[in-house]
């Protein structure tokens, strides 16, 4: 018994290196070669299966960042993390704001007895990029694990990708639709048209309807995903326009 229980521990002292191995190799193998799938879209349909919706499909179909216009990527930047081309991972000031408005938005809901509402995220580029990719969502008691992991993730592929990558990446694995992920499955399902030809309007609305795709219509866009969509292109402009996607190479 003795000596079981000193080989189970002999063997559990090692688990940590090998997830540290396996995913500093998941990271470096993924800086030249492109994943057929994410595990969100893995997660996502096997939850289609489970309800047993024999019908649903995913949609996606990876472009080279070179083949998406480059509207596309100046959006998600200028909508999800204006600092993406200066951080390295985290935007600790964009964390700090995040937390001071979310603290003044659960004490107005509480003085007024009212749910909380709009509370704001602080997750840059390259930690929803970790999560897509390799990890789950949702708020429950594994999200602190989860969170752990993103963050790891999210080192590794800074420090073993350019930016570039990892904004390729994020476009080829953000779902802008119930089971639609990436920019070109996105252009073919709302627009009938190729990833590359994606005006700033287009990309503008795509943008807007993150982190919420299924709560919110690219298609159909109603007034909140209108004004988002608006004001993410004065963004974009304020930016310096798609010249400015040139610090991230």
């Amino acid at each position: 018994m003795a000596r079981k229980r000193r080989r189970w521990l002999h063997w559990l002292w090692k688990l940590p290196l090998l997830f540290l191995l396996v995913s500093f190799s998941q990271v470096l193998v993924l800086r030249v070669i492109d994943p057929p799938f994410s595990s969100f879209m893995a997660i996502r349909q096997m939850q289609a299966l489970a309800h047993a919706d024999w019908s649903f499909r995913i949609a996606h179909d990876w472009r080279d960042l070179s083949r998406i216009s480059p509207n596309l990527p100046l959006a998600l930047v200028a909508a999800e993390d204006q600092n993406f081309a200066r951080h390295h991972g985290f935007d600790f000031s964009a964390i700090d704001k995040a937390r001071a408005h979310n603290a003044r938005m659960v004490e107005r809901a509480e003085k007024r007895g009212t749910p909380v509402r709009r509370l704001r995220g602080a997750s840059t580029i390259s930690q929803q990029t970790a999560k897509n990719l390799f990890l789950w969502a949702g708020n429950g008691p594994t999200r602190w694990l989860r969170k752990g992991l993103e963050a790891w993730y999210t080192v590794l592929m800074e420090a073993l990708w350019p930016k570039s990558r990892i904004l390729e990446m994020y476009a080829n694995f953000a779902e802008f639709g119930d089971g639609i992920y990436g920019a070109q499955a996105a252009a073919r399902s709302f627009w009938g048209e190729d990833a590359s030809r994606l005006s700033s309007a287009e990309a503008a609305r795509m943008a807007a309807v993150l982190p919420n795709p299924r709560r919110y219509s690219v298609a159909r866009p109603g007034p909140y995903v209108q004004r988002r969509a608006n004001a993410i292109q004065r963004q974009m402009r304020a930016m310096g326009g798609t010249a400015s996607l040139g610090a991230l190479e």
